[in-house]
Formats: structure tokens, sequence, C-alpha cells
């Protein structure tokens, strides 16, 4: 098949033909002949059907009958070897045969007449096309049938039907005879051919042409034709221009259809509707100009998405075109409501996107944001101008304009009902669609630095500019003037609601900290948010058409605004405000009054109405936002909400358990959905009283408020469905009152045997199934035993971190011994030797709690193992723990120091100073000396000068009336009569480690453990004199302290092991203030604190001292605050500190004196009964 018959060229054709209307759609969109030739030429690789077409189908046969004798035969030779090589750059046998087919005679051949068929298979379609195109252009002149262009508010019809045409190539000369055409000299049949005719040319090609100036004039002028049908034609080309040419195209275009519009408002005054008086969108001028403008503004949404990858002139123009036709502003359009004054182009995109997404979309990308911005503030500003004057118009207005704002926006939002679409606005309407748009762009522009630089504002009608504060509290009054929704109807459902567009306003501005800086964090921002709460203080009903909906939007964001460090400082120390007794107040203490009487039910100007649980929900939790850190409590702690709220808890408690059983018959005594509001109101309050739990001092006003148990089974149900584990285990059981709590005096199920479907619901199950693994039956009854027991160990190394816990789970478990034979049982057995142990997860986690457990003191002192493996030949070198004692390894040793009393300038001051210790300034010069030196001899502080400088200032201060906090307690110390006492098993072994301690440091003799326990026995007498009997459930309380008394025995350490001494030095410490803080059996179950503190369990060093420590934190140094909260850790479960040495810092612990002593010394004091 080496030459074409006519036949063959016939079937060509014609199957050309058919794969040209296949992929149609592709060549028509392409911008220019260059890309159409392009998609042509890659269609195999982008057309999944292109091995189906006929003509590509026709052409493989031809190519196989033409060159299948020549591919066999190479293929052949190949095959044989007959002296063809397949070099290197030929790897395959189809490279090889390849390359030889196409250098042979026939495939030249081929080619040569393949190519002289296409040829003249081409230029007979083509000619085809021309024919074909004239007799239809013929017809259409001769129908004059043109379908009637659609309502704008379509997907314009002008640029729909424009997408469906074909093109046509055309040549330079008839785009010259076309825009002669287009003159508007020339009647109206031959310039409506002209277009027509144009709207089937490439518009690449149209405006890349010699004669496109002239042509661009020529559809200006057709584009502000009274007539339809030629304005109607321009714009489908110009739609099709906008969806298929790159943007240095479609920027002229935009010119022209802007500038056309610009030069039509100028010149032909559009009067704007008043009274009953309407603008009809399909009166033809009407609908022309908002045919443009629909498709200008629908090219502005688009247009983000590719103007950055072109240069940004041309991005430029298109945005000052913009500007410019929207700051086209009459003086009658300067002129408030009601007066005569123009329509602009304004009012035209207020209606077709009333919500600017065309702004928000080109403030959304700092490429295009810093274009706007320059040009509004250097040219364009006017534009800005008038948003700010409609808003403030619509603020000013009357108040039957505002009452009629509800039935505009249900007009506005149901515009399309059934075929019927609505044509008639309302000068109302039309203000009001410019009020939102203008509210939007204002709304937008704030939210960045450069367009709140435009403030302040000389707007009409006010003597002073407008300012950034004003406009917040411009936006808060209309907030305020929500109209009042009609019965049965939902109120905040429309999305044109002025009230939900000014809240997403100030929620954008609260998420971002300097637009909140700079608009919301202002006093009369605060003012004006809070000007109906302190009307209803005084007994006022404010002037708002919907309260329910303002105070909640004032609760929302008030919330906002005390979720920032900024906004709580405000609202908690800014006192500017003027309380309903006429006294200057914080806002935090408005919020707090107004929320007692919301919960109280005591605000009488409610008496005649029901507020619902949401709005005292809603400012609840903005006293939540403040009670929930250490400051915001101090600061409403004096309100007692937390008794507040657990009233009203109780009070919403008993309605949902007195609902009855419903009668089978009888008419229910409450709802289904009642009782659901009532469940609900009742889960928000325990949620908010839980919420004081995030403070020490929150978390003791919780306790006294009797609803911790229920508060509790709360959070365990929120945990259950969050799937929260390991971080709530870690923290709650970092505190040894709660292993106390939960696994003191329990032993271990031990079974013989677990089902593999037996979950763990408790820590004590936990403690058996994962960390005390000592049967084969709980090693099979895991699924993964490795992963499970590595999840228990590091659970046991945070007890372990606390010695109290470690203690309990010694004493109960012996759990060091099981951990050493878990670490003996990882060791191979060879057949002769010593064997090795297996490094892996287990081994090397045990290895790190033994060394944590078996060694006390600091990071000076002892050297924790890590918990990882490193690279290289030997991945875990340090010693591998299977028996105590520990490998020398471990411990560190100490630095070399004089253990005799040694002459120094303390020593000097406390023997030169006994005849003036009772003066009063003894205090205050002992304190000089001892600072002076911490900070420069530390070194010469000895065990023994520490021990005699001690004393000697307890004895001063206990000698003082004014010194000593606790009243005195007789107390005679016999040993004989402590002697018949007996330690705990905890407490023997705390009397081991501290003994170990003790001799590691060289403090204590070998034999001094009898006289450690006698201490300890007499402290235990003497404390057990001043305990109350208290009745509770808790475990801590059943007996003594549960602990080890460790305060006791670092004073023994202290005073080389002399017990005379340090039981003089506890009895008279005990007097004064910090033995409560110090020593924590001083105060378990104490007789010296109220009997509510006592029964709750929680000490004073958790609700006073632990509380100062975060609430300081956060003061001092916010960023290290921070970390822990996001972490989800608290203070106390930090690491010690590497290197911190106490001299290093005494000038910074004397500012913390400075600024915060008399707040904390207030608070310590505040322990006893005010009777005390």
């Amino acid at each position: 098949m080496s030459q074409f018959s006519s036949e063959d060229e016939a079937e060509l054709q014609s199957l050309l033909r058919e794969l040209l209307k296949s992929v149609k759609d592709r060549i028509s969109g392409a911008p220019s002949v260059e890309c159409a030739e392009e998609i042509l030429l890659h269609l195999e690789e982008t057309d999944k059907n292109f091995h189906n077409y006929e003509f590509v189908k026709y052409l493989r046969a031809y190519v196989e009958s033409s060159l299948g004798t020549v591919i066999e035969e190479e293929t052949e030779n190949f095959t044989r070897g007959d002296g063809h090589a397949i070099g290197p750059g030929q790897d395959t046998l189809v490279h090889a045969v390849t390359k030889r087919t196409r250098e042979s005679a026939q495939y030249k051949q081929m080619m040569q007449t393949l190519k002289q068929t296409m040829m003249v298979v081409v230029e007979s379609l083509i000619n085809k096309f021309e024919e074909d195109q004239l007799k239809k252009e013929e017809m259409d002149r001769k129908s004059q049938h043109e379908q009637s262009s659609s309502h704008y508010t379509d997907n314009c019809s002008d640029s729909d039907s424009s997408f469906n045409q074909s093109y046509a190539f055309i040549k330079h000369e008839q785009l010259q005879v076309i825009a002669e055409k287009l003159d508007p000299g020339r009647p109206r049949e031959v310039r409506l051919e002209a277009l027509q005719s144009l709207c089937y040319a490439p518009p690449s090609d149209v405006l890349s042409c010699e004669s496109w100036t002239g042509l661009r004039r020529n559809l200006s002028a057709a584009l502000t034709d009274p007539d339809p049908e030629l304005s109607d034609k321009v714009l489908q080309f110009f739609a099709k221009t906008f969806a298929s040419s790159p943007l240095n195209v479609t920027k002229d275009i935009y010119s022209t259809i802007a500038k056309s519009l610009e030069a039509h408002f100028l010149y032909h005054k559009l009067s704007f509707p008043s009274g009953s008086t309407s603008i009809d969108a399909n009166r033809p001028d009407m609908a022309r100009l908002l045919k443009q403008m629909r498709l200008i503004n629908d090219f502005q949404k688009e247009v983000t998405t590719f103007w950055i990858r072109h240069p940004e002139k041309y991005m430029e123009e298109i945005i000052e075109n913009t500007l410019s036709l929207l700051a086209l502003h009459s003086e009658q359009g300067m002129s408030s409501p009601g007066s005569e004054k123009s329509l602009e182009p304004i009012h035209l995109i207020s209606l077709l996107d009333i919500k600017a997404t065309w702004f928000k979309k080109w403030m959304h990308g700092y490429y295009s944001r810093t274009v706007v911005l320059r040009l509004l503030e250097r040219k364009y500003k006017t534009l800005i101008v008038n948003a700010l004057q409609q808003c403030i118009y619509y603020f000013d207005s009357c108040d039957s304009v505002r009452e009629e704002t509800l039935e505009i926006i249900h007009s506005l939002e149901h515009q399309q009902i059934g075929p019927a679409q609505r044509t008639l606005y309302t000068s109302k309407e039309l203000e009001f669609v410019y009020f939102i748009h203008s509210l939007c762009v204002l709304g937008r522009l704030v939210m960045y630095i450069n367009g709140r630089k435009l403030f302040p504002i000389k707007v009409k009608k006010r003597r002073d500019p407008v300012t950034l504060t004003d406009l917040v509290v411009i936006l808060i009054n209309i907030m305020y003037q929500h109209p009042k929704p009609s019965c049965g109807e939902m109120t905040h459902a429309d999305s044109l609601s002025p009230t939900n567009l000014v809240m997403e306003v100030l929620r954008t501005l609260c998420d971002r900290t300097e637009c909140a800086v700079e608009c919301l964090y202002q006093v009369p921002v605060i003012e004006t948010l809070l000007a109906p709460v302190i009307s209803l203080l005084k007994g006022k009903l404010p002037k708002l058409n919907s309260l329910e909906s303002a105070l909640t939007h004032i609760a929302d964001t008030l919330a906002r605004i005390a979720s920032t460090e900024r906004g709580l400082s405000l609202l908690l120390y800014d006192r500017n405000l003027v309380s309903a007794e006429g006294e200057s107040i914080s806002a935090a203490h408005v919020v707090v009054q107004f929320t007692q009487r919301l919960l109280s039910k005591e605000l009488h100007v409610f008496s005649e109405l029901e507020i619902p649980p949401a709005v005292s929900g809603a400012f609840i939790f903005v006293c939540r936002q403040m009670y929930n850190t250490c400051e915001g409590l101090q600061v409403l702690r004096p309100y007692s909400l937390h008794e507040c709220i657990a009233k009203a808890w109780r009070t919403t408690s008993s309605v949902s358990e007195r609902v009855p059983t419903p009668v089978p018959g009888a008419p229910p005594v409450i709802t289904s959905q009642e009782l659901q509001s009532v469940v609900a109101w009742e889960e928000m309050l325990l949620d908010n009283l839980l919420n004081f739990a995030a403070t020490p001092k929150g978390l003791l006003l919780l306790q006294q408020t009797g609803a911790i148990n229920e508060c509790v089974t709360y959070m365990f149900s929120r945990f259950t469905k969050k799937l929260q584990s390991f971080l709530s285990l870690v923290n709650l059981l970092s505190s040894p009152h709660a292993v106390w709590e939960l696994l003191g005096h329990q032993a271990l199920p031990d079974k013989t045997e677990y089902n593999l479907r037996e979950m763990a619901t408790s820590v004590l199950d936990l403690m058996d199934r994962l960390i005390i693994i000592n049967s084969d039956a709980k090693i099979h009854s895991l699924f993964n035993y490795e992963q499970s027991h590595t999840f228990g160990l590091r659970l046991l190394s945070v007890l372990c971190c606390n010695l109290d816990s470690f203690l309990l789970l010694e004493s109960q478990y012996n759990l060091s011994e099981l951990l050493l034979q878990g670490q003996r049982d990882s060791v191979t057995e060879p057949p002769s030797g010593e064997g090795e142990f297996i490094i892996d997860g287990l081994s090397v986690e045990r290895n790190h709690i033994l060394v944590r457990i078996g060694t006390v003191g600091g990071p000076s002192e002892r050297r924790l193992p890590p918990r990882a493996l490193q690279r290289g030949n030997d991945p875990y070198p340090w010693p591998m723990v299977s028996t105590y004692p520990l490998p020398k390894y471990y411990i560190l040793d100490m630095p070399k120091t004089l253990r005799t009393k040694q002459e120094s300038e303390i020593s000097a001051f406390l023997a030169s100073s006994k005849e003036t210790e009772r003066d009063a300034s003894w205090m205050e010069d002992c304190r000089r000396q001892f600072c002076k030196i911490m900070a420069t001899k530390s070194n010469t502080l000895t065990g023994y000068v520490l021990a005699d400088f001690l004393e000697r200032v307890v004895l001063h201060l206990s000698s003082s009336s004014t010194d000593c906090f606790f009243p005195p307690a007789e107390y005679k110390v016999v040993d004989h009569s402590v002697k018949t006492r007996s330690l705990s098993s905890v407490e023997q072994l705390g009397v081991e480690i501290s003994l170990r301690y003790g001799k590691f440091l060289k403090l204590l003799r070998e034999d001094s453990e009898q006289d450690l326990c006698l201490l300890l026995k007499h402290c235990q007498e003497f404390l057990s004199q001043q305990r109350v009997s208290v009745t509770s459930e808790l475990s801590c309380f059943q007996g003594g302290y549960p602990g080890h008394d460790w305060f006791a025995a670092s004073v023994f350490l202290l005073m080389h092991g002399d017990v005379g001494r340090s039981l003089s030095l506890l009895l008279r410490f005990s007097r004064l203030l910090p033995s409560a803080f110090l020593w924590p059996p001083r105060l378990h179950s104490s007789v010296h604190l109220p009997i509510e503190i006592a029964q709750s369990g929680i000490h004073p060093i958790y609700s006073c001292t632990a509380h100062y420590v975060e609430m300081l934190l956060k003061a001092e140094v916010p960023l290290v605050f921070s970390a822990f909260r996001m972490s989800g850790f608290t203070p106390s479960q930090e690491e010690p500190i590497h290197g911190f040495r106490v001299s290093n810092y005494l000038e910074y612990m004397e500012g913390l004196e400075r600024n915060y002593r008399s707040m904390v010394l207030s608070d310590m004091r505040s322990i006893l009964p005010r009777s005390s």
C-alpha cells in the first residue's frame, strides 16, 4: 500500500474530520494556533482514547503494510547476529530494529507519500470548512434568529454560548475588514455581521493583529450601543477571551469594559430610586450595565488564581482600573439616605457580589494585597471613605429602616423562587446591599497592618476623624441593632444578617494578635461591649432589639478577648468602668457580678423575661477564661463564683432527677426536648465547675463545693469518649496522693489465668497486667508482650520519679527485686563461661529504672543511663544492673569539703552577734551576711556552719511572738514513751534511703539508724497531738501521714545525726509559718486548718505554693509557662536543672520578693481559720 487512490484520500478526509470533531473541545480552548498544534502533537500522551480513533487505526494499518516486511527482516537479522552489533546506546532489540527501519528506503518512500497525500486532504478540508462557514453566515443573516439574553443573575448567557462555537483561523486582512465594518457609522446589519465573524476568530489572533487599536475602539462603542444585540455580541467575544486567553490579553479586555463602564457613569447620570420606586434589572440600559459588571466581577474572582504567574504591571493595571471604577462617586452620592442621589458602580457590584468576595480574594495574597493597599492609600482612598460613610449611615438611620432589615434580608436571600426571577430592587435594598458590601470590605481591610494605617479617616458630618476604635464601636452598636425576630423564626439564620457579619469581623480581629491589640484591646471598645450589661446591673433595660442575641454575642467577644494574655490583662486590671454602685472597676468585676445575678436570677429587669441558659452559660464561659488562670482566679475569688455555679448545678440536677416515669396515656410532665435542655445545662455547669481544677487553688475551691465526685465522673466520661490514655495517666500518677488513693493497701490480683479479651479497667489492673509481670499467664495474656510491657515500664518510671510513690510500690510489691529478676532473666546461658546481657527495649528500660530507684540525688550526684540505644558497634556501653549495690559508674564522686567547724564569716557573725541577737535588726543583718557569703564564698558554708546558722535563725524567730504563726504546743521529750511506736514499711524504706544518702554524703555514722527512727517517732508523737479526727473515704486519712517524713530526715542529716539538736530545731520550727509549707506532715489533718480544708486532703503546699509557682512562672517567664501548658505537664514534673546554683540567682529572687512577697505572704497566712 505504497500509493493512495482517490478513494483512499476521501476515506482519510472523513477519518480526519471525525478525529478533529472528537478533539474539538481541546483545540477550541487553545489560546493560539501554536498551542493547538502542541495539543495535537501530544495527543497520544493526554488522550486515553487515542488508539481507538479510526484515523489512528488506519495509519497503523498503512505503516504495517508498508514496513512490515522490513521490520521482520531486520528482526531476523539481529536475532541471527549477521554482522549487526547492538551498541551501548542501543540496549534493546527494539531500539536497534527501529533505527535500522527508519534508515531504510521503504520508510523514506512511505513518509514522502503520506506527507503529499495528507497535504491534499488538509487543503480539501479547509476549503470545505470555508464553504460551510459562508453558508452558515448567509443563513444567519436571513434568519436573524438570536437567542434572547438571559438575566444577569444567570451564568451570563452571553458568555455561555461562545464556548460552543467553532474556531476559524482568520487572516490579518480579514480582521482589518471586520474592524472597518464595526465603525459606529456603519449600518446595524453590517456591524452585527462583523461581530458574528469576530466571535468565530481565535481571541489571540484578534488581539495580536495590527488593527487591534481601532478594533478595540469600535468594540467599546458597540459595548455602549443601545442595541442589546450589538452589546451582547461584544460581551460574547469578551467572555470567550476571558476564558481562553492569557493575562496579557485579558487585561486589555478587562480595561476596555471597566473604562467603558466608568465613562458611562460619568456622562450618563442614573437616578437612584427613591420612595416606592425601584430599579428594573430588565430595563435595557440597566441590563446592559449589569451584564458588563457581572462579567468583570466574575473575572475579578477568578484572576487571583493565575495573575501571580505574570508581570506585576498586568495585575496593577487590573486593580487600578477596578478601583478607579468603584471609587467613582458623585456629590449626590455623598449625601445621606433619603436625599436625591445617583446610582453608582459600587451599587451594582454590591448587588452582584454583596459580600465583596472579589475584595476578599484580592486581599488574601500578599502579592496582590500590597498593590491594592498602595493604590487605596495614594489614589483611591475615597472608596474606603465611602464604605465607612455607608456604615455610619446605616448606624445613624432611623429605627423604621432597621426594622425593615429582616424583610430585606429575606427578599435578597430568596430572589429565585421556581422559574421566576426577581428583577425589581428598591432604594432600601440597594442601600442595604451597599452597606453589607462596605462592611465586608472594611472588615477585610482592618485585618492587615497597611489597611489599618489608612485610619483615622475624615468623613462628612463628623467633627473628628474616625479612628480604628471608633469603627469597632460603630460595628458593635450595629450588632446591637439586630432586628427583632418574628415569632417562630430562628435568629441569626440569615447569612446577610448585619449581626452575623459584624461578629465575623470581631472574631477575625480576636484571632489575630496585632489586630486585637489595635482594634479591640481599647477601653472604649470594652465600655461599649459592657454598656448593656452595666445597664442591666443598674436595673435598666438597654435599648436592644434582641436582648438574648446581643448578650450572647457580647459574651462571645469577651471570651475571645479573655483567651489572650493582653486581653485578659485588660479585663482584669484596667479599672475604667463605672459599676452599678458608681465605683471604678475592671471589666472582670462587671462580668462576674452580672454572671452571679444571672445564676441567682436576681436581675429585676428579667422578671417578665425568660433568659435562656445559653446566655448564662456564655457569661460563665467568659468567667471561666479568667478563673482557669492563676491571676484571673486571684481577682474573681472574692465573688465565690464556684459556689454560685455549684448551687445552680444542684438546682438543675434536682429538676432532672424529679422527672417522673412516663405513664401511658397521661400527658408528659416535661417534654423530651425540655429534658434534653435541662441535661445539657446540667453538663455545662459541671464542665465549668471542672475547669476550676485548672489551677491548684481552684481545685481546692472545687473540692469545697461538694461536687468534685460528679465532676470527676463527668471528666472520666469525656476522657472515655476522646480515648485519652497515657498523658492523662502520667499527669495523674505523678502525684503521690493519687498513687496512695489508687494503690494504697491494694493487693495485686495475680490470677492463674487471664482472658485475652479481659481489658484493664483500673490503675491496679494496669499495674498487674503491664508492670508487675511475674508469671507466664500474664505474658501470654498480652497480644504484644514487649510493646505492652515497655508501656508499663515507662509509666513505672514516671511513678518512681516521686520517692513517696516508689516507697509505696516497693513496700507493697517488692518492685526492685522484680526488676532485678527481669534483668537476670535477660542474660544468656552459654555452655561455658559467663552469659551476656540481651540488650533490648525492656532490659534498657529496666536498667534506667533500677538506677533511678537505687540511688538518690541530683545531676551532680548520680548518672542516669539513657533509654535509647546509640549508633555504632557498641549500642549500649552503660553497665547493666542485675544486683545491688549499683556499679560505681552511676555514682559520682563528691567534691572534697572540710568536715569540721571552719571559722567563716558566718561563724564569726554568729559568734559576735550573741549580744544583739534579740534586736529587731539582727534578722536583717543575718540575712544580708548570708546572701553575701552565698554570692562570694559559698564553699565555706559547710554542713556544720549551716546547722549552726539554721539553729540560731529558728531560735530567734520562735522566740518572737510576732514571728510565731502557730500557737505553742507543749511536748515532753520522753524517749521510752515513743520507742513503743512502730514505723510502717514505707517509713522503714524511707529510713534506709535516707541513711544511704547520708552515708554517701559522709554526714552520718554507720550506727545512725536507731537515732533516725527515734527522731521520726518523736515527730509522729508530737504531730499526732495536733491532729483532728477526719471522716473521709480517702485512704490518706486512714491512720497517720501516709508518706515518709523527708523533712525531718533532712534535718537529721543536716545536724550530722544528732537527735537532740534535730528534735529541738523541729519543735521550734513547728511554730513558724514556713513549717506549714516545708514540712508536709505538719498540717496533715491538723487542728490548725479549717475543717473543710483539713477534710479535703488538699495540702496548702498545693493550693497555695504550687498556685503561686504557676502564677509567677506565667508572669516572669511566659514562654516557659506556655511550653509547659502545650506539653500537658506542670512545672513540678520538670527534670532537675543541670548546673543550677542558687547563688547565681539571689539577685533575681530578691526582685521577686519585692514584687510578690506581700501578696504571697498574705495568702499563706490565710490558711488558718479567720477566728485565729
